[in-house]
């Protein structure tokens, strides 16, 4: 790596780095990483190796044991190391590098240095903006840059849903339904419902489709992603790519080999700030009073399967590009859907229902549930511990929305 300059204009600026790291080097020392302190001294004053070395070490930490019991500390130290690293890389011009410091310590780093790593975030992504050499791409006359097109067949949609789909009862759907209308017809009484025409003022509407956009603003960042048919499956693995190279595999649909990769359940939107704001939080994401517990991402391929299972938030799941079909099942039927016993699988059933095993769990064909196909456009809300099936009808991206409520208010 070539040497930083001096030059004060190319540094990135990091006010809180600058105010707080003797405080938190104390605290390091004070858990014993005496050797962690010397290198991120050394760090700070232009070492490059002493920087991925104490990167390296708070990296360790993190991984000494279950996530949970990592000192809040070390993810601090770990978000530090990932500063300096930065500062290096970008003072040589390596904008690249930079910028995939900046992400891991946005994804694995504490929350004091957030502010430092989002600004520095911004100024890494102009400058390798402005320092890209744009070749001109060769396409023809009818090159589509959008992600999801209109000649996909609905008939080989449908053929690879579940048995029975489409058959039940179908989700209902409401088009302007009130904050007040959802909150005593769905909310309370704990009912499923497709909310329509909430989201025609989304930027991502349009914005999301657009391969191009997507590559502008965030193809460059370093995302997790997983690999294989869904975490219940042994080859299943979790990897970490930049935005672009993932938007390239679901373009080339990779769930035709039997390995689709999705970018499931990530707080993409507390990492990109620019996609943050083509998006908004419903209005009925306040029902009940509560908060917003999460705000996640699910990009994928046709033929991305979450596997049924049920989760303990509210939830407005807010279709934003192509399709999805989804099945629910009331929470009241969570013994006949055999769940895992294990704890950390416990909200998961073991039924597959794109094959089920009549013989080992007998009593689910004759379950009733809800489904329905979410349009472009659609929201769903799923009460707590309903259990839905989720599957990508072409290539699709979600978002989430989990909020807990206050029940003594909702009822009051």
């Amino acid at each position: 790596m070539a040497l930083p300059t001096a030059n004060s204009d190319r540094g990135l600026h990091t006010p809180t780095l600058d105010s707080e790291s003797s405080t938190l080097l104390h605290t390091v020392s004070e858990h014993g990483g005496y050797v962690y302190v010397s290198m991120a001294a050394r760090a700070a004053a232009g070492d490059v190796r002493a920087a991925e070395a104490a990167r390296e070490m708070a990296w360790e930490q993190l991984h000494s044991g279950p996530w949970h019991s990592v000192l809040p500390v070390w993810r601090d130290a770990y978000a530090m190391a990932c500063l300096h690293v930065a500062k290096l890389h970008f003072a040589a011009g390596e904008f690249t590098d930079a910028l995939k410091a900046l992400d891991m310590g946005l994804l694995m780093g504490g929350p004091l240095f957030k502010s430092d790593l989002h600004s520095a975030v911004n100024k890494v992504s102009a400058k390798a903006r402005d320092a890209r050499v744009l070749v001109p791409e060769e396409r023809g006359p009818n090159s589509d840059r959008r992600l999801v097109r209109d000649d996909f067949k609905a008939t080989e949609m449908l053929g690879v849903l579940p048995p029975k789909s489409l058959s039940c009862k179908m989700v209902v759907k409401r088009s302007g339904l009130s904050l007040e209308g959802f909150l005593t017809e769905y909310f309370l009484p704990g009912s499923p419902v497709i909310l329509t025409d909430c989201m025609a003022h989304w930027p991502a509407r349009t914005k999301w489709n657009d391969m191009d956009y997507l590559i502008r603003v965030a193809g460059d960042r370093t995302v997790p992603v997983e690999v294989g048919k869904n975490y219940l499956y042994p080859e299943w693995k979790q990897e970490l790519i930049t935005f672009s190279q993932f938007l390239e595999r679901i373009r080339a649909n990779d769930s035709s080999s039997g390995a689709p990769t999705y970018l499931a359940q990530h707080s993409l939107f507390d990492q990109i700030n620019e996609l943050r704001g083509d998006i908004c939080i419903p209005d009925y994401c306040c029902a009940g009073g509560g908060e917003l517990r999460s705000l996640n991402a699910w990009f994928g391929p046709a033929g991305t399967v979450t596997p049924l299972h049920h989760d303990p938030h509210h939830n407005v799941f807010a279709q934003v590009v192509g399709k999805k079909y989804v099945r629910l099942y009331h929470a009241s039927l969570s013994e006949e859907l055999y769940p895992y016993t294990e704890t950390m699988l416990c909200n998961s059933s073991q039924v597959d229902l794109d094959n089920i095993d009549e013989k080992e769990f007998p009593e689910v064909q004759d379950l009733e549930f809800l489904d329905c196909i979410l349009e472009e456009g659609d929201m769903l809300y799923i009460p707590p511990k309903w259990w839905h099936y989720v599957r990508s009808l072409t290539i699709s991206m979600s978002v989430s929305f989990w909020w807990s409520a206050d029940e003594s208010s909702a009822m009051s």
